[in-house]
């Protein structure tokens, strides 16, 4: 049966129920997993990469900066890709590239080799992360169906960071820093085999590409991006950083201009026109910056205060994985039945309460105490949150959008994590230093002239003097991450809003034709479903 809000050639496409689409769900959101894990996997493993390839502490930052620039900065250009030449046929060639850049990481000798590999890594996930998205919705007819893929999807991509500490740990602990780059190669190449057998080609669509739109967005993301990094190591002052954060904003005002003027944009301004659609973009910005500074943070804690290795490290977040596979899988059950918002504004909620339980932490504290507790909350909220966002950004929208929908929403994701986590870093530097300057005196009233002369070297203090200083840090990161995480609950309280027929359209039934000006009011109960397209948007009844 076609879906009412489906153009013939996307029901023709559509799957039949079984084992077919079943594995079309596997190979969609395996490559989404290989994808969002390659931000952490790395984390664990920069000190054995930097002592192998002889970064120093200053240019480490880049091992995971070259791939999030890249990443973030080509979403949008990834999406168009797959509408003008077929999502599929894209897919398999940004899933091979991802490949081919993964063995030039193992491999590389020079720093700058890594870093170039890195840089190719982020280019490829960029062209497979937004058109697997895409392929869902091609993929999965609208309803039940398309729930449950959007809430496999969802959980892959919020739990991917955990996962990726987990096998970043096994992999440097049991074997080699450069298998973590050697593991996606049988991945990769198994989806790109697998896909043309499990994924019907999507229809392409004639048009051209917006490549003005295409590099002064990119560039201009990337210079906002490196704006914030510069920031959190050289201060606001900083000249590059003034001028970084200058080049954006003229760059992002001429993308704007350049959108507004193009018949055929990148990224089509009519999508946030719908404010549930622009409701969620901007929550999606403010979570993203949550769960990059939770996990970077927590990183730096269990190995630094509590003594974790780095397997141990990996392992603490696991229950983050199953919590947030639970959350997802709870929210897209009763989606239906309730619509978005309630999980949307109870999701953000847990978010911002297991944060702010983690800034109670101090050099005492124990991971069973203090940390694993937290943990939940804050994963069963993140859950919650991303199956709706998920399903939110891209439902309503038309075909010929639907590439440019999800990659939006990916590159909120990936710079708004990499965005809140420079200014993170920068509270957390901020605060470390207030902090040493209150326990340098405690520490030189007690210490021997061997431990002056080698603190006047190093500037470095002491256990448990330093633990004071990074506990300090990590607190206040916590602090301002919660504060993303309640933004994202008052945009989803005050923004969303939902239509009777929203809700009939994630039933799998018919949806209600509404004039535009008419009976958009919310549903009773004040449940959110997902939004529809905006009035130029909407499929003809």
């Amino acid at each position: 049966m076609t879906s009412p809000l489906s153009t013939p050639s996307e029901s023709a496409q559509a799957p039949e129920r079984g084992g077919g689409s079943g594995i079309a769900l596997l190979v969609i959101a395996s490559c989404q997993l290989m994808v969002v894990l390659d931000i952490t996997i790395v984390n664990i493993a920069l000190p054995h990469i930097q002592s192998s390839l002889g970064f120093s502490t200053e240019n480490l930052s880049w091992v995971v900066n070259a791939y999030t620039l890249t990443f973030g900065g080509l979403l949008l250009l990834g999406g168009r890709l797959g509408d003008l030449l077929g999502r599929r046929r894209v897919f398999i060639f940004g899933v091979l590239l991802f490949v081919l850049a993964s063995l030039l990481g193992g491999l590389a000798q020079e720093s700058w080799q890594l870093l170039a590999a890195r840089s190719l890594q982020g280019v490829g996930g960029a062209i497979a992360s937004p058109t697997s998205l895409a392929l869902i919705t091609t993929t999965f007819r609208e309803g039940p169906d398309r729930n449950r893929a959007f809430g496999v999807f969802a959980a892959v991509s919020a739990g991917g960071g955990a996962i990726g500490l987990l096998a970043g740990g096994i992999l440097v602990e049991w074997l080699d820093w450069r298998w973590i780059f050697y593991v996606n190669v049988p991945i990769g190449l198994l989806i790109a085999l697998a896909a043309p057998r499990h994924i019907r080609e999507s229809e392409r669509r004639s048009g051209h590409f917006d490549i003005a739109g295409a590099l002064v967005s990119t560039v201009g993301m990337v210079m906002l991006v490196y704006g914030f990094i510069r920031a959190a190591e050289d201060g606001w002052s900083d000249p590059l950083t003034l001028g970084a954060f200058g080049a954006a904003v003229v760059l992002l005002a001429a993308f704007i201009a350049i959108e507004r003027q193009s018949r055929q944009p990148i990224t089509p301004l009519r999508m946030f026109r719908d404010r549930n659609r622009a409701g969620t973009y901007a929550m999606m910005l403010s979570l993203a910056a949550a769960i990059f500074g939770m996990f970077f943070f927590l990183t730096l804690f269990v190995q630094n205060i509590l003594g974790f290795s780095p397997l141990q490290a990996g392992l603490a977040f696991l229950p983050v994985s199953v919590v947030i596979a639970v959350g997802a899988g709870l929210a897209s059950q009763l989606l239906p039945r309730f619509g978005p918002k309630p999980f949307m504004v109870l999701g953000a909620i847990l978010a911002a309460s297991g944060l702010s339980w983690l800034t109670l932490t101090d050099i005492h504290s124990s991971y069973l105490g203090s940390i694993l507790g937290p943990l939940l909350v804050f994963g069963t909220g993140m859950g919650m949150q991303f199956v709706s966002l998920t399903l939110m950004a891209v439902s309503g929208v038309e075909p010929r959008d639907s590439g440019a929908a999800s990659g939006i929403l990916n590159a909120t994701q990936q710079v708004g994590g990499s965005l809140g986590l420079s200014i993170l870093v920068t509270v957390f530097g901020t605060a470390s230093r207030n902090e040493a300057t209150d326990q340098a005196p405690k520490f030189l009233s007690q210490a021997t002239p061997g431990e002056r002369l080698q603190f006047r070297r190093t500037g470095q203090l002491p256990s448990p003097w330093g633990d004071e200083v990074l506990t300090a840090g990590v607190t206040s990161g916590f602090i301002v991450a919660a504060a993303f995480a309640i933004v994202a609950a008052l945009v989803a309280l005050l923004v969303i809003q939902v239509r009777a027929s929203d809700l009939e359209r994630l039933k799998g039934g018919p949806a209600l034709v509404v004039p535009p000006g008419e009976g958009d009011a919310p549903a009773e109960g004040g449940a959110a479903g997902v939004s529809g397209a905006a009035p130029e948007d909407r499929p003809p009844g």
